[in-house]
């Protein structure tokens, strides 16, 4: 079976110095690990009145189809408490995002995040020669 390679961007502003290292865990015990970026303290979008986010993301072989790692991250952060938000820029104990699958850019934020496009760059320098 072939691997698929993927991009997780990782995000916490609720206790991130426990729930970040837990999702670390969880996907270097679930999926093939290759690189970890950098991670930054950023201020919050949106909502502005709550703590700031600790941001980064991994690299990633997995055998998951794509389909199968978005429900996958979905299920982790539930497991790691995420809430649902009435705001989707509201706080959370972790936000697992599929940014980059096989090569190809899946979310929009990599583009207008400086903090998401540096730790792309980092972790895959070559995914912006075209």
């Amino acid at each position: 079976m072939s691997l698929n390679t993927a991009i997780i961007a990782l995000g916490s502003n609720i206790r991130p110095e426990y729930y970040i290292p837990r999702a670390l865990q969880i996907i270097k015990t679930t999926h093939r690990f290759i690189a970890e970026s950098t991670f930054v303290r950023t201020s919050p979008l949106g909502v502005v009145d709550q703590d700031e986010f600790l941001n980064g993301a991994v690299l990633l072989k997995t055998q998951m189809s794509r389909t199968g790692l978005t429900d996958w991250l979905k299920s982790t952060e539930k497991l790691l408490d995420r809430q649902p938000a009435s705001d989707k820029y509201g706080p959370r104990t972790i936000d697992l995002d599929l940014v980059v699958w096989n090569g190809q850019i899946e979310d929009a934020d990599v583009y207008s995040r400086d903090f998401l496009n540096r730790a792309v760059r980092e972790l895959d320098p070559g995914l912006f020669d075209d």
